[in-house]
């Protein structure tokens, strides 16, 4: 008696074997070279899911995605599967690839001193006609990973909420922040408001266990610095 074999689409898989839940959840590396063209390939045919349709590519190819690399375009659409979109996504992936190979890395700038913070965000804050709240997270090399801005006031104050600041170090990685503001008058003094926030991000920073480097006052020409001036 013969059986048919029956084949489920990876809409009918359980969805912790999906491959785009499993990127999700575990991460691109997790996935196999296959699974990772399926989520390009996006949907399978009757016979063939997009992972079978993956694997197929590849193995046109040896296995190898360096050999995929030099493909042509007809090469990869004389695959059972692919039509012309499908094709166009793997080309433009293999090309996304080759220029991260020659993409010069980011530059993540030493953030260690007060004067390092106002370098790097005068140029963002002093032409500024109010106040705006910026966070710079840090790594454990004192090297800036991201800075944000989180709120804008007006020309005399700025509020922030903290439980942003502290989300965003910890989504980021971040075991060191600062924090910068501006003063649009031109006063490097600090204000009672500033003063309360201040001791307030440090409090919630202790909490995390996130180092709090600073927080620096931008002028156009001049800074205040919490730390340099022992205030924290």
């Amino acid at each position: 008696m013969n059986t048919a074999t029956v084949r489920l689409s990876i809409k009918q898989w359980a969805s912790e074997d999906r491959p785009t839940e499993r990127l999700q959840r575990l991460g691109a590396e997790s996935l196999t070279d296959g699974e990772l063209l399926a989520i390009l390939i996006g949907s399978g045919t009757q016979q063939y899911s997009a992972v079978d349709i993956g694997n197929q590519v590849l193995g046109k190819f040896n296995n190898n995605l360096n050999t995929l690399g030099k493909a042509r375009f007809d090469e990869i659409l004389a695959t059972e599967g692919v039509g012309t979109q499908t094709a166009c996504k793997i080309l433009a992936a293999v090309e996304l690839g080759r220029r991260r190979q020659m993409a010069t890395p980011e530059l993540h700038p030493d953030m260690s001193t007060a004067t390092r913070i106002y370098n790097y965000m005068l140029p963002k804050m002093q032409d500024l006609a109010t106040e705006e709240f910026h966070i710079l997270l840090i790594n454990q090399n004192f090297r800036l990973i991201k800075s944000e801005r989180i709120s804008q006031g007006g020309i005399t104050e700025v509020s922030a909420d903290i439980r942003i600041m502290i989300r965003e170090a910890v989504l980021n990685n971040a075991t060191i922040m600062a924090v910068c503001h501006n003063h649009p008058s031109g006063s490097t003094r600090p204000s009672r408001i500033d003063d309360t926030l201040t001791q307030s991000v440090k409090q919630a920073c202790e909490v995390m266990r996130i180092h709090f480097l600073d927080h620096v006052i931008v002028t156009d020409g001049a800074y205040y610095s919490y730390h340099e001036q022992g205030k924290l």
